[in-house]
């Protein structure tokens, strides 16, 4: 059975955001506010609960690795559940954790776009600095969407698929997108036949898309914001979710009416940003999505396939 445990459905900085005082990060550190802490977007899929794939290791991962044993089963010195890790971009919040893994005791297995494995051997060089310490062998994965394997995960099968997107600010190509800078992923689990559509950076549904999205099971995709203009409205900032390669959930063309040809799939947000209103679990937005037939993740949540 496919398994994906959500490791952390927060976006970067997590709920709360460290340095954030708006009124959803004060009221859930203040407890006035019916919302869960989160940390920064990382899932974990396994077909056997004993092997697992890391996709994107978040800054909060040795976080994530105590709230979850499977990943730390004990059966030797040293020792891990995790066989390889997969990364669907090279931003901050999905690669810093490859820096919390150095301690590993032979090479991380990492499967990549070549796009993402060009940032962080330049930009952000963190490829490099695991040379130092226990290394990576780098697997590229294919974005034509032919399928690929994950070795010691063989009862599952993955198709990366190209996103429109921009690549990280300190990416050498910033201002010219390539495909693979951000990828959606399709896991089929080659026993049932059912699938996965993981996408947490999507700033809409592409035509090449919807095949992978018909066919899934469930979808597992981007909540970030609730309107395009959600970070000036919160008095945090004045960058808008489309202008990052987020599609907020609500408004024509959102999220909410993106999806609403997939009412077979069960549908669950993940990369949810500190400002969406969404956090608050008894809040109108968050009844908006479950009349919609939408749940929202959180930390520790599982979902069986």
């Amino acid at each position: 059975m496919l398994t994906i445990r959500i490791l952390g459905s927060g976006a970067g900085g997590g709920f709360p955001q460290w340095n954030c005082n708006c009124d959803l990060c004060a009221g859930v550190r203040a407890g006035t506010l019916n919302a869960r802490p989160r940390t920064q977007s990382s899932i974990a899929i396994s077909s056997d609960g004993i092997d697992w794939l890391l996709v994107n290791a978040s800054p909060d991962i040795r976080q994530q690795i105590l709230a979850f044993p499977a990943l730390q089963p004990g059966r030797a010195r040293r020792d891990t559940g995790i066989r390889a890790v997969l990364l669907i971009d090279s931003q901050i919040d999905h690669a810093t954790g490859l820096l919390m893994l150095r301690e590993n005791d032979r090479p991380l297995e990492l499967y990549c776009s070549r796009m993402v494995q060009q940032d962080l051997s330049t930009g952000f060089p963190v490829l490099r600095m695991l040379e130092h310490y226990c290394g990576v062998n780098w697997h590229e994965i294919p974005i034509d969407g032919s399928a690929f394997e994950i070795a010691g995960i063989e009862d599952l099968a993955f198709t990366a698929l190209a996103l429109s997107s921009k690549a990280p600010p300190y990416s050498p190509h910033r201002e010219d997108p390539h495909p693979g800078d951000n990828i959606g992923l399709q896991v089929r689990d080659r026993q049932t036949g059912r699938s996965l559509f993981y996408a947490p950076g999507l700033a809409r549904v592409e035509a090449h898309l919807e095949p992978a999205m018909k066919a899934a099971d469930v979808l597992l995709i981007d909540g970030t914001c609730w309107t395009d203009d959600e970070m000036a409205l919160r008095g945090v900032g004045s960058r808008r979710a489309l202008a990052m390669g987020h599609l907020p959930q609500s408004g024509t063309g959102g999220m909410i009416e993106a999806l609403r040809p997939y009412a077979r799939q069960r549908k669950v947000l993940i990369h949810i940003n500190n400002t969406n209103p969404i956090l608050v679990e008894d809040s109108p937005e968050r009844a908006a999505l479950t009349a919609a037939g939408i749940e929202v993740s959180h930390d520790g949540m599982e979902i069986h396939v």
